[in-house]
C-alpha cells in the first residue's frame, strides 16, 4: 500500500515532459504570422522608398528617368556646393520651429477651451477640425486669394481700417511671405493638434484636480503642476507629428509662393523640387532627399532626447 502511494507522489511530483523543438519554434514563430502583414506593409511603404532614394542619390539619371551610371558621392558634392543650399536648410529651420510652436502654445489654450463645459461646445469642436478636413491646397489657393493685392480681402479689410494707405502685395516680399505662409500652416496644423491635447486632457482623471483643490492649489500652480505633466505624453506625440508634416510641407509653399522669388522663401522639400524638375538633376534631388531625412531624423531624435532630460530632471 505504502509503495503505490509512494508512486503515485513520484508520478504528480515528476516534472512534465520538455515541448519537442518543433513545437517550441512554432510558438515562437506564430506572432510572426500575425504581424507579417504589417511588416511586409511597413517594407513596402516605408523602407523600400529609404533604400530607393539613397540608390537614386548615388546615380546619374537623366531629365527623362533613365539610369547613366554610377556617380557615388558626385552628387553630394554638387548639392553641397549650391549657394542656396545653406540659407534654405537655415529657412527651413526656422520654418519649421516658429510652425510648431506657435501651433503648440495655441493648441494647449484651444484645446482647454474645447475641453471646458458650455453650451454649444459641439459645434464650436465642429468648427475647429473644418480646416483639418479640407484639402491643404485647397487652403492656401484661398489664403493666397484673400492676400491678393487687388481683389484680396486682407486689403480691402485693412484699407476700410485706414491700417495701410494703398495694396499691398503680401507674398512679392520675401519676409512678409513666409510670415504669411507659416501662419497659414498653423492654421492647418491647428485643428489635429488641439484634438491631440484635447484628447490627453480627457485622460486626466477629476480626483486630482479635487485634490489640489482641496490643498488649496490656485488655477496656474494646477496648470503647470498637474495638467501639463500629465500632458506630456500628448503633446511628444503631436510635437513629433508637427515637426514631420511642418518639415515636409509641400502644398502651402508651392501654392503660395512656388518657393519664389529666385529661391527666397524656398523650404528644403520645394528646394528638391526644383533640383529634379526645374534644374534637370534627379540625382542631386535624390541626394537632398537623403539630407532631408537625416535632417527630420536628427530633429526628432534631439527633440525626444530633450524630453527624456527633462522627466529626469523632475
Amino acid at each position: 500500500m505504502q509503495d503505490a502511494t509512494a508512486k503515485e507522489r513520484g508520478a504528480v511530483t515528476s516534472p512534465a515532459p520538455r515541448p519537442s523543438l518543433l513545437r517550441r519554434t512554432g510558438r515562437a514563430l506564430t506572432p510572426l504570422l500575425w504581424l507579417g502583414p504589417a511588416l511586409v506593409l511597413i517594407a513596402v511603404v516605408v523602407l523600400w522608398p529609404v533604400i530607393e532614394m539613397v540608390r537614386t542619390s548615388l546615380q546619374k539619371i537623366s531629365s527623362s528617368g533613365v539610369t547613366l551610371g554610377y556617380r557615388g558621392g558626385g552628387n553630394y558634392t554638387d548639392l553641397f556646393g549650391e549657394d542656396d543650399l545653406i540659407p534654405v536648410v537655415l529657412r527651413t529651420l526656422l520654418w519649421v520651429a516658429g510652425v510648431v510652436v506657435v501651433t503648440m502654445v495655441l493648441s494647449l489654450a484651444l484645446g482647454q477651451l474645447l475641453n471646458a463645459r458650455f453650451p454649444g461646445r459641439r459645434v464650436v469642436r465642429w468648427a475647429v477640425i473644418v480646416p483639418w478636413a479640407a484639402s491643404v491646397l485647397m487652403t492656401a489657393l484661398i489664403w493666397k486669394w484673400m492676400l491678393d493685392n487687388y481683389s484680396g480681402i486682407v486689403n480691402r479689410v485693412l484699407l476700410d481700417l485706414h491700417v495701410i494707405d494703398e495694396p499691398v502685395n503680401w507674398l512679392a516680399h520675401p519676409t512678409q511671405a513666409m510670415l504669411w505662409m507659416m501662419w497659414v500652416a498653423v492654421f492647418v496644423s491647428l485643428p489635429f493638434t488641439s484634438f491631440v491635447i484635447l484628447a490627453g486632457l480627457q485622460t486626466i482623471p477629476s480626483d486630482v484636480y479635487e485634490a489640489a483643490r482641496v490643498d488649496g492649489a490656485g488655477h496656474l500652480r494646477t496648470y503647470f503642476g498637474i495638467t501639463l505633466p500629465l500632458l506630456r505624453p500628448a503633446v511628444l506625440i503631436a510635437s513629433i507629428i508637427n515637426v514631420i508634416n511642418v518639415f515636409n510641407s509641400f502644398p502651402i509653399i508651392w501654392a503660395m509662393t512656388g518657393g519664389g522669388p529666385g529661391h527666397k522663401t524656398d523650404t528644403t522639400t520645394t528646394f528638391m523640387y526644383k533640383l529634379a524638375f526645374y534644374d534637370q538633376n534627379v540625382g542631386e534631388s535624390g541626394a537632398m532627399a537623403v539630407v532631408n531625412f537625416v535632417l527630420i531624423l536628427v530633429m526628432v531624435l534631439l527633440y525626444l532626447r530633450a524630453a527624456r532630460w527633462r522627466e529626469e530632471i523632475r
